[in-house]
């Protein structure tokens, strides 16, 4: 591929067209990405305004309803800390460069790279975020029966369901993340609706394998855990937690000690979890 013919544009849309079909715990419907819009490089912050639930009363026939309710409103901060880059080069001895497909490929292995990295510091805030209250198991003594009891793993995945039921967490949109382990066992499961089934295929997200106790199941290789051992399997709605990325430069170049084009990138993104009792979290050994 010729300097000549790079277009900043349309590489930098394949770059993110790359990420958003490699990314798990940050993709939209997992998570919400309403300010991204705003974003313009690192160390930007995007102001998320959170109103106080409204009043609801009882109506008497010609009675006043009184004043209106003044709603509280509060303030948190998303604050686009994370800056990560790539930058690879195609050698002139190999004429690969002569071949556009060939550059999408190398933009895609280096899109999947930072979706990787993106989906392990999403799923760290989110573990960190999950109240008390909204787990079952700890560190100390994890859940260890999901590979020995049959049916255990969609059974906790209905505790799950209760525990956001019982935060009056909408049962719409809701998901589960949870590593191949477990999806292995829940595929052994007949409640379990595979992906390929009618409702299963409703709506297809990024890593998704069914659908359970009310849940669409996401599988990843990055769900949180210590030493492969103690996993946080988290569930929740996508308002929990406001994500925002973007691409901010993408340039083609000749470089100065080797024969050959080079291709580099850098991309900005920060998360907050907004609505942590939004968020359940199950932690399982698997022992």
């Amino acid at each position: 591929m010729s300097l000549n013919n790079f277009i900043p544009a349309l590489w930098a849309s394949v770059a993110e067209m790359e990420l958003r079909k490699a990314l798990v715990y940050a993709q939209e419907g997992i998570v919400n990405r309403n300010y991204e819009g705003a974003i313009k490089g690192q160390g930007d912050t995007v102001r998320i305004n959170m109103i106080g639930p409204v009043t609801v009363g009882s109506y008497t026939k010609g009675s006043s309803i009184g004043a209106p309710q003044q709603l509280d409103s509060a303030q948190t901060t998303l604050i686009v800390d994370q800056a990560k880059y790539y930058n690879f080069m195609i050698d002139d001895i190999d004429k690969t460069q002569q071949q556009p497909k060939l550059m999408e490929s190398f933009i895609s292995q280096a899109q999947y790279g930072l979706a990787d990295v993106i989906d392990q510091y999403v799923a760290g805030l989110m573990e960190a975020a999950v109240p008390s209250a909204n787990t079952i198991g700890t560190t100390g003594s994890p859940k260890s029966d999901l590979d020995t009891v049959t049916g255990a793993a969609y059974n906790y995945l209905v505790d799950l369901s209760v525990l956001l039921d019982n935060a009056k967490v909408p049962s719409a949109g809701r998901w589960a993340i949870v590593p191949p382990w477990v999806h292995g066992w829940l595929l052994k499961d007949d409640r379990f609706v595979k992906s390929g089934t009618g409702a299963g295929d409703a709506i297809l997200r990024n890593g998704m394998v069914g659908e359970a106790a009310g849940f669409r199941v996401i599988k990843s290789v990055n769900v949180p855990n210590t030493s492969a051992t103690k996993y946080k399997i988290i569930a929740g709605v996508d308002t929990a937690v406001s994500f925002a990325s973007q691409l901010v430069e993408t340039e083609a170049y000749r470089t100065e000690s080797y024969f050959a084009d080079a291709f580099r990138g850098l991309h900005v993104y920060g998360a907050k979890v907004v609505f942590p009792n939004r968020l359940a979290m199950l932690i399982a050994d698997n022992s």
